[in-house]
């Protein structure tokens, strides 16, 4: 009687363990999302197209499954008729105003910051096909090579641009003025790959109000860089005009105010010590009897005067680069 009860008890554990078994194996396969996020300006048909053509990437993926979610922010601010013409399976954010792609990148993630979760991937690229979908699997792995590490950054670094020849002369000291002042070369846009906890956390630092890519790269983030080459535009010609790329320019810098602020005063200081110490020996040079022009003691002050001030506005900018530090304390989230 015991070992017919200590048999239907062992027979019951099983059913157990196998029904349990059962409902885990019934459960629905963890599929992660990934939040696709590009800036359009009265491109709408562009858009449209390099929506078709990640798709069809996504669906070749050697990766687990994916459950794409396609973002477009209107930078047209409403104005582009044509937006009506989207599929309704895009979230469409529409911001008050006109803020250029890279503000406007920054606006529509935060503003799904909340959406987001953690662990999803969130990919950011240019509506007009000059970000080709044909990278984005390599962005990807990136991040899959430690799929742990939610604090890793893969950006697109281009190795060929297809500009005329006034863009690339223009870009070509561009890019040495900027290398003078930050230290650094930009090569990277809009296209990014990362995961949600950096656009939770990271994107909210008051250095994304004014640019989007510089900034990724002023906070000491760990970035990988995937070399891509720059597609051409589907269609039409860009809306970029030289007075808005000086513009852009300017903006890419301001993230680097703490490194231009340093360099300033070291290289100003040392030229007014030098200024200082030329006149010194110019004075003494007089006082023994020598004969110096006026116009060389006038130049000497001049070049003084011209250090001193320009020491001072080091300062100033060092002094507001404090200021945006401790305002960016304030924004972190609890």
């Amino acid at each position: 009687m015991r070992a017919d009860r200590a048999l239907d008890g062992r027979s019951a554990g099983i059913l157990r363990r196998a029904g349990a078994e059962r409902r885990r194996s019934l459960r629905p396969i963890a599929v992660a999302r990934i939040w696709i996020l590009s800036p359009v300006y009265f491109d709408v048909d562009s858009y449209r197209r390099l929506r078709g053509e990640l798709q069809a990437v996504l669906a070749s993926l050697p990766l687990p499954p994916l459950a794409p979610r396609f973002v477009m922010v209107d930078d047209s601010a409403g104005r582009d008729p044509s937006v009506s013409k989207v599929e309704d399976t895009v979230q469409i954010l529409v911001p008050p105003f006109n803020l250029g792609h890279q503000r406007a990148i920054v606006h529509g993630l935060r503003r799904l910051s909340r959406e987001i979760a953690d662990e999803d991937f969130v990919v950011t690229l240019d509506g007009d096909g000059e970000d080709q979908p044909s990278d984005l699997p390599r962005l990807l792995a990136t991040l899959q090579d430690q799929p742990g590490n939610l604090r890793r950054i893969a950006l697109a670094a281009r190795t060929r641009r297809r500009e005329t020849p006034v863009f690339k002369l223009l870009y070509f000291f561009f890019k040495h003025f900027f290398l003078l002042l930050s230290g650094t070369v930009v090569r990277s846009g809009n296209y990014a790959a990362f995961h949600g906890w950096v656009a939770r956390n990271v994107l909210f630092h008051p250095h994304f109000d004014l640019c989007y890519a510089s900034s990724l790269l002023s906070l000491d983030l760990e970035i990988v860089r995937v070399p891509c080459e720059r597609g051409e535009r589907y269609a039409g010609q860009s809306k970029m005009t030289y007075g808005k790329l000086v513009s852009h320019g300017f903006r890419m810098l301001m993230p680097f105010a703490d490194r231009i602020a340093v360099r300033g005063l070291v290289v100003f200081a040392l030229l007014l010590l030098l200024g200082l110490a030329a006149l010194a020996v110019a004075f003494v040079l007089l006082a023994a009897g020598a004969r110096i022009s006026a116009a060389a003691l006038c130049g000497l002050g001049l070049f003084v005067l011209l250090c001193a001030t320009s020491l001072g506005s080091s300062l100033l900018l060092f002094a507001l680069f404090s200021q945006s530090q401790g305002l960016s304390m304030t924004r972190l989230r609890e």
